[in-house]
């Protein structure tokens, strides 16, 4: 495993599953349960860390390994479950919300998939589950090549006979990782693989690491100084609420073009009514509020896509809960998210995931669950944006209808906000801890609340939504949830 998705691995624990996972809603009519394991074997060839499983070392002498599984059983993995009637959006969450909060089984491949039918209007789901050891986002985009088609008549071959590789005894496995431990530095210094030649390219990746650290310290200095929304934060249990909500991007784009910014800074801006609405209705908005959120960004190159493993950074940025004006709450994400691309491309944040392999597996492991009890002195939010594909997608010849992310939480950072772009809609899939948040309702409403407050801003709203002060109350709408 690379130091990153070691990380992630370490991180897990009894309440903090580290998987992502989506809900994809298709039309009908469902496929079979045996339509559906035949698909998945004819393309498992392509992806063959579907049928791995985590192999740790002994001692932690070493990162953890991918091997083989030799008792691999697909059906295991694929589940076929159905919602009762009358199949509607609110029971179809409910199911989605609890099966996406089950650990996965570390002794087996770290992936599940549910096939739920039943659902209104003949529509039928799948609920996908992968360990975030395995995939980030952006690698899950390109994974779709394992069940989805671009076209509804697409060819499928036949499934393969598969003969797993022999797994590494204990003592093969202490062996290679003292070896590695030995001659890892020697070969970034001999091969340059920290991104120069010899000695110069250790010390570029040290130096690299040193500089990004050095450039986020006066906006790590301004945010330890601004209140943030401590009731946010807190331990985490082992049961999960989650909701979703959505927006079409004919929305967005016209506000983005009359009042600047990107669609992401808008996207964000709309998350920070969310927190407002439900700060304000908890009783605890103050003046000068913050949300700090960590904001994951994609350090995967055009030449690393489809790999599977992690390549990511992260930013935080301050949700400015406590400004009442939606305009000045979009500049602000906004002149916030600018200095965060001029500051990354001063620096190289590669290095810094690059000193990783230089850090021995048992720190590497203390260092990522220190940091995770700290973060609810940093961080009360995640929020992630994964691009999805702007052309109709196929399972069976069955075309999707929609796609919701799952973005898991850990340490005390007790809510996530996964969003997924596919054909002309943004959904926004939030997971939160079930006994932190039993109104995540209103952060859901709130978020589609505050689309419509900068859409009356920029003057993009239509005649059946009425024109209101940028600062007033919007009216809610239904949202429903877990």
């Amino acid at each position: 495993m690379s130091p990153t998705d070691a990380g992630f691995y370490f991180a897990e624990s009894e309440n903090t599953p580290l998987h992502v996972g989506s809900v994809a809603v298709f039309e009908g009519p469902a496929p079979t349960y045996g339509e559906v394991i035949r698909l998945l074997l004819s393309k498992m060839p392509l992806v063959p860390r579907y049928r791995q499983r985590v192999r740790p070392v002994p001692f932690a002498l070493g990162r953890p390994l991918w091997v083989d599984d030799p008792h691999f059983q697909i059906l295991y993995h694929v589940r076929h479950t159905a919602v009762p009637g009358p199949g509607s959006e609110e029971q179809l969450r409910n199911l989605a919300g609890r099966v996406l909060g089950q650990r996965l089984d570390l002794a087996k491949p770290l992936w599940e998939l549910w096939l739920v039918e039943g659902l209104e209007n003949g529509r039928w789901a799948i609920i996908s589950k992968v360990h975030h050891c395995m995939i980030d986002g952006v690698a899950g985009t390109d994974l779709m090549q394992l069940m989805f088609d671009i076209t509804p008549d697409a060819k499928h071959p036949e499934p393969q006979d598969w003969t797993p590789q022999r797994t590494p005894s204990s003592v093969e496995l202490i062996a290679g990782a003292v070896h590695d431990a030995v001659t890892q530095p020697l070969r970034q210094i001999t091969a340059g693989e920290a991104g120069g030649g010899g000695v110069t390219g250790v010390a570029k990746t040290v130096v690299g690491a040193g500089r990004s650290l050095v450039g986020a310290l006066p906006t790590v200095a301004k945010q330890l100084t601004t209140p943030i929304a401590r009731s946010l934060s807190g331990p985490i249990g082992p049961h999960r609420r989650w909701a979703w909500t959505e927006a079409e991007f004919d929305e967005l784009k016209p506000i983005r073009t009359a009042l600047g910014g990107t669609v992401n800074d808008v996207v964000l801006a709309a998350i920070t009514n969310g927190f407002r609405e439900l700060l304000r209705r908890r009783g605890s908005l103050q003046d000068g509020m913050v949300v700090r959120s960590m904001v994951p960004i994609s350090m995967r190159q055009e030449s690393e896509r489809g790999k599977l493993d992690n390549r990511i950074s992260a930013v935080f940025v301050d949700l400015p809960v406590a400004e009442p004006d939606p305009v000045a709450r979009l500049e602000s994400v906004r002149r916030q998210m600018d200095e965060y691309k001029q500051m990354m491309q001063l620096v190289d944040a590669r290095s810094i995931i690059a000193m990783g392999d230089f850090v021995a597996p048992t720190l590497l492991s203390l260092g990522v669950k220190a940091a995770l009890g700290a973060s609810q002195f940093y961080s009360q939010a995640v929020t992630t944006n994964v691009p999805g594909p702007r052309i109709p997608l196929y399972v069976l010849g069955r075309r999707m209808d929609s796609a919701h992310a799952y973005v898991p939480i850990a340490g005390g950072t007790r809510v996530s906000i996964g969003i997924f772009s596919y054909l002309n809609t943004m959904t926004f899939g939030i997971n939160a801890d079930f006994d932190g948040f039993p109104d995540i309702d209103v952060l859901s409403a709130g978020i589609r609340s505050g689309i419509d407050e900068l859409k009356v801003a920029a003057g993009t709203a239509g005649p059946e939504e009425p024109a209101r002060p940028a600062a007033a109350k919007p009216k809610p709408r239904k949202a429903a949830a877990r």
